[in-house]
């Protein structure tokens, strides 16, 4: 089975990041109007293969595996055309998988996660997309950056990120298309050693 093959029922991927040392690689594909809302997680190696996927509500923008933790963080948003900028933060669970992804984010507390970045054990470093558009035209190029710190991340209650704790200072901002990057590690992990052909 080629890497098209195990991406292919998911979509065209968008996203990706890899966990060399648990050998797992995270995929967000897009569907054919272009949102990544399918998730797929699958272990690389000799026999790769996907072992859970996941449906979001709104676009997978950003993915990171949590340096020490099994654990991994999902930021997800939209425009919805017309005045908003939606979105939640959640985590996966990667030793359990009868777990639902935890929504980090209190209610009416939706902004769009652009990108996020594990800086260390403890602190999560967010990118997010102003609330609105209203008479701000500047927001579709601009975004906050956001740093959470927790103590223990494996244990954070859903709802625990309030709006609070989601100022930051703001910033220029470009929203750069991953896919190309996302579609040549997709295949270069998920290609059987046998079959690569790595110069």
């Amino acid at each position: 089975m080629t890497a098209s093959d195990l991406v292919a029922p998911l979509g065209d991927p968008a996203v990706a990041v890899a966990d060399p040392d648990r050998r797992l690689l995270a995929v967000a594909c897009a569907d054919r109007y272009g949102e990544a809302l399918r998730l797929g997680l699958f272990e690389t190696g000799a026999t790769p293969r996907l072992i859970r996927r996941f449906t979001f509500d709104l676009s997978v923008n950003a993915l990171a595996f949590h340096p020490e933790l099994p654990l991994l963080a999902v930021g997800t948003g939209d425009y919805d055309g017309g005045y908003a900028f939606s979105g939640q933060l959640f985590l996966i669970d990667l030793d359990a998988p009868a777990r639902r992804p935890r929504r980090l984010f209190a209610a009416r507390t939706d902004r769009q996660v652009l990108a996020l970045r594990w800086l260390d054990r403890h602190r999560l470093q967010l990118h997010l997309a102003p609330p609105d558009d209203d008479e701000d035209e500047a927001a579709h190029t601009e975004a906050h950056t956001v740093l959470l710190h927790r103590t223990d991340w494996a244990d954070l209650l859903t709802g625990s990120v309030t709006a609070r704790h989601l100022h930051g200072p703001r910033g220029p901002f470009p929203r750069p298309d991953g896919s190309a990057a996302a579609r040549a590690l997709t295949a270069r992990l998920l290609t059987p050693p046998a079959h690569r052909h790595d110069r």
